[in-house]
């Protein structure tokens, strides 16, 4: 019976994968994270001026984006303190180092002057390679599982004229430490969505203002979002801001060769499922964190770039939550106080790195 409701979920979310959300809904961001890259589709023919001429979705000096990419993550040693569940003894777990792969895809559905639109695929994973101290509760046994997200997500850029625009990103996640030979079913989804407007005054300028729906710090927020590309005239230094999602600076070295100094919101709301006793529970585990980075893009060959990371994590939370019937709950970055966590757990902050091998766009 087990087996049959596998395979029910993995069909239905292989539909969901090549049909897309129907609510256009989150990298990690993300994750609206490689979803968030407004300054995609490169192959665009904009040289039909005679009819109409649209706003362009990308500026010049922009990184390439990533049509395909295969990468891995890698966070140093850190300490992680557990409050006790159900007023149980604290526990501890001392984190040796903190892995996992990712990779993901950026399909072109539509891609003309007048309307672009892509449809795209994550998979992420975080496992923990530790030592527990003094692990009592479930909740914080499960650390010596892996974290995995497995999500579509989609991108619409519409045009409004020469320099006005609109821009859709929305996504679906199963997030959790499920396996897949066990699979959570879709009922646990985390939708996340972005809408944006914009003007792109000159051929090195774009920005926007719009409203996010994200769990990029571990919970459920709706923020406000500001976008702000820009390259000077000698084509060496620019911005490539989505705040407060992320911001980084770029040094063009050449168009083959780019340095980018930042920082990126990663997170996610993991339903811890694994365990059989705390899926009656209704468990999750709220995690955002602050990633200070340098980065260095380059060229191999061609279209192949490689992507290295290397900066320091700052935790911005790490809770377990209770969700009662899977209802979700908004706090309002903790303003709204009525919910308390089940657990408020403390991490400390390591050093991390990340490398990617991605094909780009032309």
């Amino acid at each position: 019976m087990r087996n049959m409701k596998n395979v029910r979920t993995l069909s239905a979310l292989a539909i969901l994968l090549f049909l897309g959300s129907p609510l256009y809904s989150q990298t990690d961001t993300t994750d609206y994270e490689d979803e968030e890259d407004y300054s995609m589709y490169d192959d665009i023919d904009f040289a039909d001026e005679a009819a109409k001429r649209y706003a362009s979705p990308k500026i010049i000096g922009i990184s390439p984006s990533k049509l395909i990419y295969l990468g891995y993550d890698y966070q140093g040693p850190y300490e992680m303190q557990f409050d006790g569940l159900d007023n149980t003894a604290g526990d501890t777990f001392t984190a040796n180092s903190t892995t996992g792969i990712r990779l993901g895809c950026s399909i072109p559905v539509i891609s003309r002057n007048s309307i672009v639109w892509q449809m795209g695929f994550n998979y992420w994973e975080t496992h923990f390679n530790g030592t527990p101290s003094n692990l009592n509760n479930e909740a914080s046994q499960s650390h010596q599982n892996t974290f995995r997200t497995t999500g579509i997500n989609t991108t619409l850029f519409k045009p409004l004229g020469e320099e006005q625009f609109i821009l859709f990103q929305g996504s679906a996640d199963l997030n959790g430490d499920y396996t897949f030979s066990d699979l959570m079913p879709l009922k646990y989804l985390k939708y996340s969505a972005a809408a944006l407007w914009g003007k792109r005054p000159n051929d090195r300028t774009q920005w926007g203002i719009g409203l996010a729906r994200t769990y990029r710090v571990g919970e459920l927020n709706y923020i406000p979002i500001v976008m702000y590309n820009w390259t000077d005239v000698e084509n060496k230094w620019g911005t490539e801001i989505l705040f407060p999602a992320r911001a980084n600076v770029r040094r063009t070295i050449n168009p083959r060769n780019m340095v980018f100094a930042g920082f990126e919101l990663q997170g996610q709301s993991y339903r811890l499922y694994n365990d059989v006793n705390l899926r009656s529970q209704d468990l999750e585990i709220r995690r955002g964190e602050i990633r200070l980075r340098m980065e260095y893009q380059f060229s191999i060959k061609d279209f192949l770039w490689i992507s290295a990371q290397a900066g320091y994590r700052i935790n911005y939370r790490y809770t377990t939550d209770y969700l009662p019937d899977g209802k979700e709950i908004y706090r309002a970055f903790g303003l709204l106080k009525d919910d308390p966590y089940v657990m408020d757990n403390n991490i400390t902050n390591p050093w991390y790195m990340n490398v990617s091998l991605n094909l780009v766009s032309p």
